[in-house]
């Protein structure tokens, strides 16, 4: 006979283990449940927010490598389709190798400073703040203790190339903005480290060196410079984006304006004295980033990103414009080249109101033909625009907007399951975590929705800098401490099932035999609704999976609180005991659980109480508790022990009623 089932030999009722701490403080949890509370009604508003939140694991030595110490500034260079990170630190550039499937490896190069008479001073150390490809070498530029340098490493071995004012800062905390065009090249930075303090646009290399007029820009702060081919090649523009100070100096006016600038790429300077060495094509215009139906204006620009039309239209490239305001509210506002480039070619000049000269300012000429004298001299005292460059859409609003600092941003063009494009933006904020946002690339009907939010490293950093990978779909993150390359497909965080993987409404995931996975690593179609306002209901089982009973014993006038995970943002959670809500827990709620607390057990808090969590139409059980007197729970374990031995009764007679049927 086999013996009785262990626990079942004494009438001694054991615990049921539970997943969270009980309180020993009644006081203690109740200020702690005051503070979650408290947090949640500070929140902005819901929807704007990411829909879950996620830690990105990964695998150390093969997701994320360290520095080994810490790094305060970095520049980070990546060639798409390569598996290899470029990063300039102090005094050193870093080469982190992602194979696929195998170890990350780190290589060094050190590029120490030749101090000299830099002693005494601040930051006299070699801070790389550019790396760009030239050739088959690496251009490596730096501070080198405040003489601005140039080296170019090939194969591991470094040449140095000398001084190179323009190219590099004499602080790393300066404002610095370098952009190359074949033996071109274009700089913000200043040349001199004590005079020409005043911010200026140039050409450093190439034809003939041109920079901006003093007066043109306020102090500006450069955020992006791209060169765009246009229809004729005399028509080619440098546009660059800034913010600067705002000339109206009303209370009420904001500190700060931004703007696009334009320049002609084959500017040749003036014909006079005052305009030979001067840019003589530059005119600027404001940026328009606000939503008049909240009266919610966005002034002061802090990154820029160009998407490029799929089919090369230049005038459809989409710059996507990340803004803040005083609040450190965020919005991202949408603009197309083409709209950019009309306000440039029709607008009149502010301020200016007589005829314009001919050709009109800003006008590229062809022939290589220097501009007159006297269309520079209405440009450069007169270099606004009037009209405003306004988002594109309907509505001229933006994208978005939220209580989110963003402070960078990167976007993907890619095509779901079922052919229809998306773009996905990685927006950073200042926590340390990236937002994963998507929208449909139609304006009609758009979706726009904040998939998640990401931790890149194990631990909150500042993100120094960002960079994205479309061929191998993934985004490289850097911070003081070191690098991380995150995949785009985090498709596997999506628990809850069908209905879980498409309330996600993340186009690079679907639902695939059992399982959310990437739509690149399936063979086949999957499952995908991502527009729909109720993608749950394209699920084959029309209803979520039963969250599984979970029971405790308590006793009576004991304190208690049952805890439920909020894993979406966007839905309102609630306890439910019988008919009755006990607590709600509504979308934007700070915790990260959702808490019922029981402060005094009396007869009528026993019984069933069910987490259940609302998102639009789709409704399902997140947790399942039974709480059981004492006296309950142990008559329930005593029918427990009684099944279990009838079963081991049973179990020892059957094989000699088998042993008996085979003798018969």
């Amino acid at each position: 006979m086999s013996p009785p089932p262990p626990g079942c030999t004494s009438l001694r009722v054991p615990r049921y283990r539970i997943p969270g701490p009980r309180a020993r403080s009644g006081l203690r949890l109740r200020l702690l449940l005051l503070l979650f509370w408290a947090a949640a009604d500070t929140q902005g508003h819901p929807k704007s927010g990411p829909r879950i939140s996620a830690v990105w694991k990964g695998r150390a030595g093969k997701d994320w490598v360290d520095f080994g110490s810490a790094e305060p500034h970095t520049v980070l260079f990546h060639e798409q389709g390569s598996d290899s990170v470029w990063v300039g630190g102090r005094g050193k550039v870093y080469l982190f190798n992602f194979p696929q499937g195998k170890n990350a490896s780190v290589h060094t190069v050190n590029i120490d400073s030749t101090k000299g008479s830099c002693l005494g001073k601040q930051d006299c150390e070699n801070y790389i703040t550019l790396l760009e490809r030239q050739g088959k070498g690496l251009l490596a530029c730096g501070t080198n203790a405040r003489r601005p340098s140039c080296w170019n490493l090939v194969n591991g071995t470094v040449e140095s190339l000398g001084e190179r004012r323009g190219y590099a800062p004499f602080s790393p905390a300066e404002n610095s903005l370098v952009l190359f065009d074949g033996d071109e090249v274009y700089s913000t930075i200043r040349k001199q480290e004590y005079n020409g303090k005043i911010p200026r646009f140039r050409r450093i290399q190439g034809e003939i060196e041109l920079y901006t007029s003093d007066t043109v820009m306020q102090n500006p702060q450069f955020i992006k410079a791209t060169i765009v081919h246009q229809d004729q090649a005399y028509d080619d523009k440098i546009y660059y984006f800034f913010r600067e100070d705002n000339p109206d100096k009303n209370p009420e006016a904001p500190l700060n304006v931004s703007r696009v600038a334009q320049l002609c790429r084959g500017d040749q300077g003036g014909e006079s004295s005052l305009s030979v060495s001067k840019w003589n094509t530059f005119l600027k215009a404001m940026l328009v980033c606000s939503d008049p139906a909240t009266n919610k204006n966005f002034n002061r620009l802090q990154d820029v990103f160009l998407l490029p039309d799929p089919n090369g239209q230049w005038r459809d490239t989409r710059v996507y414009g990340v803004f803040s305001n005083p609040w450190n509210y965020s919005a991202v506002c949408v603009y197309s080249l083409g709209d950019i480039d009309k306000v440039f070619r029709t607008s009149s000049l502010k301020g200016y109101h007589t005829g314009l000269p001919t050709p009109r300012p800003g006008k590229c000429l062809p022939d290589r033909k220097p501009i007159p004298t006297e269309t520079f001299q209405v440009a450069d005292s007169h270099p606004e625009v009037a009209q405003r460059v306004e988002p594109m859409g309907p509505l001229k609003t933006p994208l978005f907007h939220s209580k989110y600092h963003y402070q960078k941003v990167v976007v993907h063009r890619m095509h779901a399951s079922h052919g229809e494009t998306f773009h996905v933006l990685y927006l950073t904020t200042d926590r340390g975590t990236i937002h994963k946002v998507v929208k449909s690339e139609e304006w009609e009907h758009s979706l726009v929705f904040n998939i998640m939010e990401i931790q890149p490293f194990h631990h909150a950093a500042t993100i120094q800098a960002m960079s994205l990978d479309p061929d191998r779909r993934k985004l490289y993150v850097s911070s003081q401490w070191g690098v991380s390359q995150v995949p785009l497909d985090l498709c596997d965080i999506y628990g809850g099932g069908c209905h879980g993987c498409l309330m996600a409404r993340d186009p690079y995931c679907g639902w695939d035999q059992g399982q959310c996975v990437s739509i690149y690593s399936s063979q086949r179609s999957v499952l995908q609704s991502i527009n729909p306002a109720e993608p749950h209901k394209e699920c084959p089982n029309p209803k979520p999976d039963e969250a599984p009973l979970q029971k405790v014993s308590l006793a009576r006038n004991s304190r208690y609180y049952l805890s439920c995970p909020m894993e979406s943002r966007h839905a309102t959670y609630w306890w439910r005991h019988g008919e009755k809500v006990e607590q709600s827990c509504e979308p934007g709620h700070q915790s990260p659980n959702c808490i019922l607390f029981i402060e005094n057990l009396t007869d009528g808090h026993y019984g069933h109480y069910y987490c259940e969590a609302q998102e639009g139409s789709y409704l399902h059980k997140a947790q399942h508790w039974q709480l059981l007197s004492e006296d309950e729970a142990k008559a329930e374990h005593l029918l427990g022990c009684a099944h279990a031995l009838l079963a081991s009764l049973w179990l020892g007679v059957l094989p000699t009623l088998a042993l008996g049927l085979l003798v018969h």
